[in-house]
């Protein structure tokens, strides 16, 4: 009954005339199980070559395409006190419109009047300038007037020097004619002498001619004191011409001296001046600054310095603005193994968050509730959280976004890559390869053409 001997009991007793045994040895399920193994098996390997798109996954956030389009701070570039707000949270502004006004806290911009009163140093300064100015041309006017007597000085020296040099002439040949002269009166002195000693001539004769030889010899003398005197006339002349040199030297040099003093005044003036012309400049811009103004059409998010009396610091922020226009876009991370998969103009779906949706990661045109974007930008650094940044914008060709997706909501990302079969994708998960690398056909018609 236990089957215990090695005599099977269903070979020498017949069990067919049993109900029981009828219901349990005689039954087709073992060939069902067996056909439905055999299908599943065989739908398993038909499953295993069907194509399956590799993909890139990764989580990012919307966020605008421009960089001036995104949510931004306004902050202050002066330290000051809140004095009044224009604008409310929720508020749409334009380009320029008031958001709040600020007071100075600093002690050196309280006065009222600190723009007039640089203003009437800024006159007062240019005064002085144009005070030089006059100064400058009427020493350049005594310079030129010196000059031109200077000029006339000289010429008359040098004509005084001409004409003692000329009576130097002169002079000379009147000595040479008063030698000539008492040549002449010796010798006629001799002749008479001779000719009263042997009686021709008369004593009187005699006295006659030694008188002509002594006025000759008088004239003599005379004439050459008279060239002594021309000659120191030519002396003093030349020492006269060099004197006006070294005088009017002088003088000019102690103009131009004068002059170049009001001149570097001048100068110092106008740099005096510029300054001031600055500060009036500064002292005028931070008067505009303190009025904080929208730098764009947007809407007021938040105001992060509230109250009236609120001191802040240069540079704090004050209000959140968001801009009124703008372009959406999804900034997502892949992993570093993925970056060289990537890239420009790249296909990939986005699901945003509160967005119903049905994905197949491997078969993205049975998807639903997903949408078509491009790969805009890819960031060549990696970030601290370990991944690259990629940028996605809208594709064109696929449907619009939904207008009603905030900036800063969550959005998942589906890069698709090559089509390969099943096996293949189990076998590169399961060895922990990477997608296969491969190039955009618009890149390699690039590098074909070059």
């Amino acid at each position: 009954m236990l089957n215990i001997s090695k005599n099977p009991v269903n070979k020498k007793v017949s069990l067919d005339k049993y109900t029981s045994a009828q219901k349990v040895m005689e039954t087709d399920e073992h060939k069902t199980l067996n056909r439905f193994l055999m299908a599943l098996a065989i739908l398993t390997i038909i499953t295993l070559f069907l194509p399956w798109t590799q993909n890139i996954a990764g989580i990012g956030k919307v966020t605008t395409l421009k960089p001036d389009q995104r949510p931004q701070s306004i902050q202050s570039q002066l330290p000051g006190r809140v004095e009044s707000w224009f604008v409310k949270e929720g508020d749409l502004v334009k380009k320029g419109d008031t958001i709040l006004f600020v007071s100075e806290i600093k002690s050196e911009y309280f006065d009222d009047q600190l723009l007039g009163r640089t203003q009437t140093q800024i006159d007062a300064k240019s005064s002085s300038i144009d005070a030089y100015n006059n100064k400058v041309q009427s020493l350049e006017n005594q310079i030129n007037a010196l000059k031109k007597e200077w000029i006339l000085k000289i010429q008359q020296a040098r004509n005084k020097v001409q004409q003692s040099r000329l009576k130097v002439k002169s002079d000379s040949i009147d000595l040479q004619a008063a030698e000539t002269q008492i040549d002449i009166a010796q010798k006629q002195y001799d002749r008479t002498e001779t000719l009263q000693n042997e009686g021709l001539k008369s004593v009187n004769d005699l006295e006659l001619k030694r008188l002509k030889l002594q006025e000759a010899q008088a004239k003599l003398i005379s004439q050459q004191n008279k060239l002594l005197v021309s000659k120191n006339n030519v002396l003093n002349a030349e020492l006269d011409l060099s004197t006006i040199d070294a005088t009017y030297t002088d003088k000019i040099s102690k103009v131009e001296s004068d002059m170049f003093t009001a001149r570097s005044n001048q100068y110092e003036t106008k740099a005096q001046v510029s300054k001031l012309e600055n500060s009036y400049s500064n002292y005028e811009k931070r008067k505009n600054l303190q009025y904080i103004t929208a730098p764009q059409d947007g809407y007021i998010n938040r105001a992060i310095v509230s109250g009236i009396g609120e001191t802040f610091k240069e540079g704090e922020r004050l209000v959140t603005i968001m801009p009124y226009n703008y372009e959406l876009a999804v900034e997502t991370f892949v992993d570093p193994i993925d970056l060289p998969l990537l890239h420009i103009g790249e296909e990939v779906r986005v699901q945003f968050d509160g967005w119903p949706a049905i994905v197949f990661s491997g078969w993205p045109g049975m998807s639903y509730g997903t949408y078509g974007a491009r790969v805009v930008a890819i960031e060549n650094f990696i970030r601290d959280n370990g991944k690259y940044r990629v940028l996605l914008a809208p594709d064109k060709e696929d449907r619009e976004w939904p207008e009603a997706i905030r900036i800063g909501s969550g959005a998942r990302t589906l890069a698709l890559l090559n089509d390969v079969p099943i096996w293949y994708e189990i076998w590169r998960k399961l060895n922990g390869f990477p997608p296969n690398y491969y190039q955009p056909e618009s890149t390699d018609k690039k590098s074909n053409s070059k």
